[in-house]
C-alpha cells in the first residue's frame, strides 16, 4: 500500500514537473538574476491531505522536492538541537562535501531566526570580553573597545557563510517569514506561491 502511495506521489510529481521552473522564472523576472534564493518549505501535510495519501507520504514527497534542489554542500544551524543520529548524519554529510565548492546548498534544520540572533549576540559579546581582557592585560585602552557593533554580530550568524538572500520564496500562499532569516531578509523581496512544497518539483 505504501509503495502504491509513493508511486502515486512520483506520478503526480512528474505531471507537475515543470511547476518549479515556472515559479523560478517568475522569481527571476523581478530583476537581476539572484545569487541566493531562500525557500520556506511548507505544505507537506496539506499536500498529503489534498491527495488523500497515507500519513507521512507528504513529507516523503517534500523530501523528494528538496532533493531536486540539493546540490552538493550542506550547512546547518544549531546541531545541538538535533537528535544524536541526525546530528551524526549531518556532520558526516558536511565532512564529505567540505571540499566541494561549485554549488552551496544551505539547509536549515532545527533553526529559528531568534535562536540564530541570540547565538550571534552571545558570541559577539564573549568575543568582545576576551578582547577587552587581553587589552587590559597589556595596559591598553579597553574602554574604547567595549562596544559591540552590528558587524560583530553578523559575523557570528549561522548564515554568515553565505550572502543574504536576494529573494525568499514562500510556499502555500503565506505572506510571513515564520521566524526564518529575519535578520538577513530585512530589505529583500518575498515571493509567495500558492503551490504546496511537494508540488515544487522539477
Amino acid at each position: 500500500m505504501e509503495r502504491n502511495n509513493i508511486s502515486t506521489v512520483r506520478s503526480i510529481n512528474q505531471k507537475v514537473g515543470n511547476l518549479l521552473w515556472k515559479e523560478v522564472c517568475k522569481v527571476l523576472s523581478v530583476g537581476a538574476v539572484p545569487t541566493h534564493i531562500a525557500f520556506i518549505m511548507n505544505g507537506n501535510r496539506r499536500y498529503e491531505q489534498k491527495l488523500n495519501l497515507l500519513k507521512g507520504t507528504g513529507h516523503r514527497a517534500g523530501l523528494q522536492a528538496m532533493l531536486t534542489m540539493l546540490m552538493h554542500c550542506c550547512e546547518l544551524g544549531n546541531l545541538d538541537l538535533l537528535s544524536e543520529p541526525v546530528r551524526n548524519a549531518a556532520e558526516e554529510l558536511m565532512v564529505k562535501t567540505a571540499n566541494y565548492s561549485k554549488f552551496v546548498f544551505t539547509f536549515c534544520i532545527a533553526y529559528t531566526s531568534t535562536d540564530e540572533m541570540v547565538h550571534a549576540i552571545q558570541e559577539a559579546c564573549e568575543e568582545r570580553q576576551r578582547e577587552m581582557r587581553e587589552l587590559r592585560s597589556k595596559g591598553g585602552d579597553y574602554e574604547a573597545e567595549k562596544t559591540v557593533k552590528i558587524v560583530d554580530i553578523e559575523k557570528h550568524m549561522y548564515m554568515a557563510i553565505v550572502p543574504d538572500p536576494d529573494i525568499v520564496v514562500r510556499t502555500t500562499g503565506e505572506n510571513r517569514l515564520s521566524n526564518f532569516l529575519l535578520w538577513q531578509t530585512a530589505n529583500i523581496d518575498l515571493y509567495s506561491t500558492p503551490k504546496l512544497w511537494p508540488e515544487m518539483n522539477f
